[in-house]
């Protein structure tokens, strides 16, 4: 399959930094792999000590906030709508997007994520009505789910 068939490979940080409006230290995903556009995709974060969480999260045994795993998963979810919507365009808009949470639901924090693992972030598309679109995703580490949730988010105009 190809990009123009709606499959790319892999979307580096320099895509999703144009994609996405986050920046260090709150943008946590490194990069998108297993792209199927308005359908799929899977994000990598690389969990590292230097993260800026772990200063308080708990310095003697350091975990990742489920919550930013969350985050995590909602920002390749946004990464892959905003390209998607180009595609769909067929080219790059002039304007910038952003993407805005609406709700969490069904959330499940099941195991702990350390510094050292690394996190595919597994989004699925679910359903879409104008801007809000809804997706499930997965936080693997491994052949182990760590976190899962629903989660619906609004694309608007910068």
């Amino acid at each position: 399959m190809t990009e123009s068939e709606g499959y790319i490979s892999e979307i580096n940080i320099d895509e999703i930094q144009r994609l996405i409006p986050h920046r260090y230290p709150f943008l946590l995903i490194d990069k998108l792999v297993d792209i199927q556009l308005g359908l799929k995709a899977t994000g990598i974060k690389n969990v590292t000590m230097n993260e800026w969480f772990f200063q308080g999260h708990f310095p003697e045994k350091p975990i990742m906030p489920g919550v930013l795993i969350v985050e995590a998963m909602a920002q390749a979810a946004g990464a892959l709508v905003i390209k998607t919507l180009e595609q769909q365009q067929g080219h790059q808009p002039q304007k910038k997007r952003s993407v805005f949470f609406m709700s969490i639901e069904e959330a499940k924090f099941r195991k702990p994520v350390f510094p050292g693992d690394t996190l595919l972030l597994k989004v699925t598309f679910v359903k879409s009505k104008g801007p809000v679109w809804k997706f499930s995703g997965q936080a693997w580490v491994g052949e182990q789910l760590m976190d899962e949730a629903t989660f619906t988010a609004m694309i608007t105009d910068k």
